[in-house]
This record gives structure tokens, sequence and C-alpha cells, in this order.
């Protein structure tokens, strides 16, 4: 994830109770039977964003958290303090990442509730958390080669292959899909997904006309980008194309007085100046990324071009994911041409 707001000189969002953010363990009210829940996790972000909302007889929880005993310990907090005695009856995940999905197994279990899910983040969630350390496939390892990673770095990647799973709970056996344009009775009230492409294979966003407001996940964060990365499952895909299709789609269908409630960072009104932010800032980068490809680049050679903070070893596996993404934008697009050399190794170059 970029920060592209840091650099700019104005803002023009509208940031909504910054000062009522729960704590974890709490709830805060922001409209009818729609409740803010925010959960501890590492990293920069240092928390997800999720949501309780009144569904009836029971309640809807969307998105859960990182699975660990911390924000189990303020799930249990929750469920005695503000269900008002009623259950839990579906769960809802915005998208396949560990920090939305990481509890569903347990939350399910523990109520005997329904996941409510897209199709393809479903499955490769699957797919993905069933893979452990041993299973690192050869065809991975050629991926990253490509790219330009070092002896050292790819044995890195075998290090930390199969963690995705490592501490989630399963996921159920069967759930319940979600499609775009799919309405949701959610108590007395109809909610419409929308689905983004790019960050994730489907994601999820819940948008309610009644109440005015749309849960974004990660599609819709107001200060960084989200994300948008090519990987070895699907080493050709283009997802920067899709994922700027639908900013421009979500632009068109949304109106522009909407709170917006995202995985992270603050309540913001202002989908539709930060949807044209989205989509200028990663073309922005693909002219920069055009102009530092004047001589050949590998992928782990254009960081300077998407990325203004130093690259990490802990960010350096998702930054080659981003880099390649906009490499193959910038492919499609017919700025760039690429050749392998006798290694496998790809070097891109101004077409």
């Amino acid at each position: 994830m970029v920060d592209n707001m840091s650099k700019r000189g104005f803002d023009p969002l509208r940031y909504r109770f910054q000062d009522q953010a729960p704590e974890p363990g709490e709830v805060t009210r922001l409209a009818d039977g729609v409740f803010w829940v925010r959960m501890p996790m590492g990293g920069r972000l240092n928390h997800i964003n999720v949501w309780l909302l009144r569904d009836g007889p029971g309640w809807t929880i969307v998105d859960t958290g990182v699975p660990s005993e911390a924000v189990k310990g303020h799930w249990e907090n929750i469920f005695a303090k503000h269900l008002d005695g009623k259950p839990v009856t579906r769960v809802i995940a915005t998208h396949l990442h560990t920090d939305h999905t990481g509890l569903v197994g347990w939350i399910t279990k523990r109520w005997g509730c329904e996941l409510w899910m897209s199709r393809a983040d479903f499955y490769m969630c699957k797919v993905m958390a069933g893979d452990g350390p041993a299973d690192v496939p050869d065809d991975a390892i050629r991926f990253y080669r490509r790219a330009g990673f070092t002896e050292d770095r790819l044995d890195r990647y075998r290090q930390r292959f199969g963690q995705f799973g490592a501490n989630m709970p399963p996921l159920p056996a069967g759930y319940r899909r979600i499609q775009d344009g799919q309405y949701i009775e959610i108590g007395d009230r109809e909610w419409r997904a929308v689905i983004g492409h790019g960050h994730a294979p489907e994601h999820v966003c819940l948008y309610c006309p009644e109440l005015k407001l749309i849960i974004g996940g990660d599609q819709l964060l107001p200060k960084i980008t989200p994300n948008v990365s090519v990987q070895p499952s699907e080493p050709h895909a283009n997802p920067l194309a899709d994922f700027l299709n639908s900013c421009a789609r979500f632009r068109e269908l949304l109106p522009p007085n909407l709170l917006v409630l995202p995985a992270h960072e603050s309540l913001y009104e202002g989908v539709h100046e930060r949807l044209t932010a989205l989509i200028d800032w990663h073309e922005v980068a693909l002219e920069k990324l055009y102009d530092l490809c004047d001589e050949p680049k590998r992928a782990v050679d254009v960081f300077p071009a998407l990325f203004k903070s130093q690259i990490t070893d802990h960010s350096f596996f998702p930054a080659t994911g981003e880099s390649i993404a906009h490499l193959h934008c910038a492919l499609e697009r017919r700025m760039l041409t690429v050749e392998e050399d006798d290694d496998g190794v790809a070097w891109w170059r101004q077409a």
C-alpha cells in the first residue's frame, strides 16, 4: 500500500467521527443499526476497521480482524457487552486477506452462522490457506527470478511461503455467494453489493442508499492506495487495469454524498474525489515508470517510480508484485516492451 496523500498540499476529503474511534472491544454507533469496531493488527496500519450491523433477530459482522488471541478476546468482550443478547447470524468478508478473514472460521463455528463472500475470494482464500511451508511451487520461484530476485531473496520467499493460513481457523466448508449488483437485506434495509477488482479478485463493497453510506473495505481507502499486485498464481495478469476500471465504474455508479467506511484509517466523505485521486496517482506512476525505463530495468529496479518510502525486507514482496502490475499495464498499453535474458530475468524498456 502506498501513501499518496502525505505529499499533497490540499486534501479534498472531509473526515468524520475522528474523535470517536472505538477502543478494541468497544463499539461506536455511526447510524441506525450500524456500529464501528476497530481491531488491532501489526505493521504500519496497526488496526482494521470492522463493522457490526443490526440484522433483525441477530447481527451481521463485516470482516473480522487478524487471527490472534488478542482479537478473539476483543470479540468476546463485544459479544458479552454489545449484542443485546442476540446472536451473530451472518459474517460477511469483503475479500480474502487475513486481516479481513482471519477469524471467519472461528466466529462462524462459534455462532453456527453462515459466511457470505464472493466466489473468487472464497476459493482463493481456501487454496492459499491450504498451502504449507513445503509446498513452494517451482513456477513461483521462476516468477520471482524473472522479476530480478537474488538467490538470497528466493530463499526468503521459500521461508515465508505457506504463512498465509498458518494461524487461521479453517474456513467453513460452504459459503453464501455474493455477486455484483446483488441486493442483500440486512435488518430492514437493502444493501447493494458493488464488486471491485485489482486489490483482490472480487472485492465486495456494501452500499446502503437509505443510509447514504458504503462499507469500502480496502477498495476505498482515504490516504493510501491498496496494494495492486501480480501474483505467481496468475503471472501474466493485469490487475492494475482491473483496479482502474473499477474506480471509474464506482465513480459512475455511486452518488457523491456518501459516508465511506474504509477498512483502515479515517471515515470520510468525498468518494468521487477519492476515486479520481486513485486513478490519477496510478496514471502518474505509469508515466514515471515509462521515464525510468529509458534503459532496461528489472521489476525490482523500478521501485523509485512507485514508492516514496524506503522498501524494507517486509515490504519487498508486495512492492515487487505492485511493480509487476504497473509493468504489465504499461506493456498492454504499448508503453513498454520486455525481453528475457538467458537466466530467465525480464528486462523492461520503453517501446
